[in-house]
């Protein structure tokens, strides 16, 4: 598959990848290398694990990453209640030592976390390591020696080789800076929010019954809101809701009916302070821009 086929597959499954994306895609699955995916929240790369696991008829797995995150969350964890149950079982039975701990410390007890998980399918799966920046540093750095060798030690029962290598896919909003080593083990593409053109045409794929004039009303509506000093600037999920929300409403026009407009604006604001700021007025000027 070329870069071009698989920027075709992408759009089949409604996600309007860029010549740059598409390109980097490729790359990592021709290369079997990560690839890191950067920029602000909802400009879709989460969404591109999706679909890549959809064009590619895999699973996905996906670690959300957070402040704390540990091994034992990432990776596996034995079900100690399993373990206890099936001890007080052995101990009614007569049984005692190395044959009881050998069956609770067996495959058939522990539970896979999602890294573990991704390493032992049978089929290669995406791995969608989710905002490896909330994440610490230690934990940085223990990923990095799962991507090297795509191997897990489990004391107990020894090392996991992977029976096939994931797809990997990392994103960052770009909270904390990210080690050198963890950016030279990936490839990178920065995702941006997208051009009115683009913008557009997602919008068409994803919501095909929309009427062609709303949906450029929209498109212009978000791209001149975006340019407002906004705490919380909103994604391309968030035009979606929009456009859900206006046809849901019947509204065929954003400057018809000032009060609609401003209530659907619960699907773009999504602080306070972003509410005060784009008040009737402005959200008026704006859509008289739009339409």
């Amino acid at each position: 598959m070329t870069w071009t086929d698989l920027q075709t597959a992408l759009a089949g499954e409604g996600y309007v990848a860029s010549e740059d994306m598409a390109v980097a895609l490729h790359l990592a699955l021709s290369l079997e290398r990560p690839l890191l995916l950067e920029g602000a929240a909802g400009v879709g790369k989460t969404e591109v694990a999706r679909v890549l696991a959809a064009v590619r008829e895999t699973t996905l797995i996906r670690l959300q990453c957070y402040e704390g995150l540990d091994a034992s969350q990432a990776i596996y964890e034995w079900n100690y209640q399993r373990q206890l149950l099936a001890i007080r079982t052995a101990a009614e039975a007569g049984e005692v030592g190395r044959k009881v701990e050998d069956r609770i410390f067996s495959r058939s007890y522990l539970l896979e976390r999602p890294l573990l998980q991704a390493i032992t399918q049978e089929v290669r799966p995406v791995l969608l390591i989710d905002e490896i920046d909330r994440a610490d540093e230690e934990f940085e750095a223990f990923l990095l020696e799962i991507l090297a060798d795509y191997q897990i030690t489990v004391p107990e029962l020894g090392t996991i080789t992977a029976t096939t290598k994931p797809i990997v896919i990392l994103t960052s909003n770009g909270t904390r800076d990210l080690s050198d080593a963890l950016r030279r083990r990936c490839l990178f593409a920065y995702v941006d929010y997208p051009d009115r053109e683009t913008e557009l045409a997602i919008l068409n794929a994803r919501c095909a019954d929309i009427e062609q004039r709303l949906a450029e009303q929209v498109i212009g509506f978000v791209q001149a809101l975006r340019k407002e000093e906004l705490e919380k600037v909103p994604g391309i999920a968030e035009t979606l809701d929009f456009a859900a929300a206006l046809m849901g409403l019947g509204i065929a026009d954003l400057t018809s009916d000032p009060a609609a407009l401003q209530a659907t604006l619960a699907t773009l604001l999504k602080t306070q302070s972003d509410k005060a700021q784009i008040t009737t007025e402005v959200a008026q000027r704006l859509a008289g821009k739009a339409a």
